[in-house]
């Protein structure tokens, strides 16, 4: 319990129980409970999704609420490492170069456009969701992207000898990821046929993408670690939003609970 409420600690501004002392050992190992994260985050965007779909019904002002509030609870800090992740690796600079543009805190004309770009994407894929997927969708994106956060953190080697990321990176073993991959599943499977396909395509994802970052950059960083979560749960929006235009698509995800 104690490394679950410092990994919400860390990774939202929600603070169910304020943390002021761990030790690395307690910091490192709260990585498993990551998809736990992702269920708190979870229930608070589906719970969104439905008092705005009550109150207002599918349009622009819903979307565009649901894009805030992410950025919101997790104080931007995902975004953050995808616009570093941007600058550093469309810099065309060498690795050891590209690792000190991602660890600059300013955010670079590559990072800015990126993050525009994967927002009007957002938004057209939750406006082109069907209300009644939205819900769902929304409830496992999370879980998925922090699942494939725990991914990152322990199949990649840490690109940089020293980092808050590297404390994660140490201590992440196999036992993380059979604790945060019973987790998930557990978590996402029961909403049904399209969750479980998000969750298999967001691993793939995943891997795929650190992989490829790690030929460029030599390993993984914090900010990879953030890029991987949110592009990887704009993977699932997109899985959902695509299924919104088949008919049946409904009935089709119910009936195989």
């Amino acid at each position: 319990m104690h490394s679950f409420l410092i990994g919400l600690q860390f990774l939202t501004q929600i603070r169910l129980v304020r943390q002021t002392e761990w030790t690395a050992e307690d910091f490192g190992r709260s990585s498993r409970f990551f998809p736990f994260v992702g269920l708190v985050l979870g229930i608070c965007y589906a719970a969104a999704a439905w008092l705005l779909l009550y109150f207002i019904g599918m349009r622009a002002l819903t979307a565009a609420l649901l894009l805030i509030l992410p950025l919101l609870l997790t104080g931007g800090l995902h975004a953050d490492g995808f616009m570093d992740t941007a600058d550093g690796v469309f810099s065309g600079r060498d690795r050891e170069r590209k690792l000190e543009i991602m660890k600059d805190s300013r955010v670079g004309a590559f990072g800015v456009v990126s993050f525009v770009m994967l927002m009007f994407v957002q938004y057209a894929l939750i406006s082109d969701m069907h209300p009644l997927l939205l819900i769902p969708a929304l409830f496992v994106m999370p879980v998925i992207g922090r699942f494939a956060m725990v991914l990152s953190v322990a199949c990649f080697p840490y690109a940089r000898e020293d980092g808050m990321g590297k404390t994660f990176a140490d201590m992440a073993d196999r036992k993380t990821v059979a604790i945060a991959a019973v987790s998930t599943t557990l978590l996402v499977l029961p909403w049904g046929f399209l969750a479980a396909a998000a969750l298999i395509f967001g691993i793939i994802f995943a891997l795929f993408f650190c992989r490829m970052i790690t030929r460029v950059l030599g390993g993984t960083t914090g900010d990879v670690y953030g890029a991987a979560t949110v592009l990887t749960e704009t993977l699932v929006l997109a899985i959902f939003s695509l299924a919104s235009t088949q008919p049946n698509v409904w009935g089709l995800l119910w009936n195989l609970l």
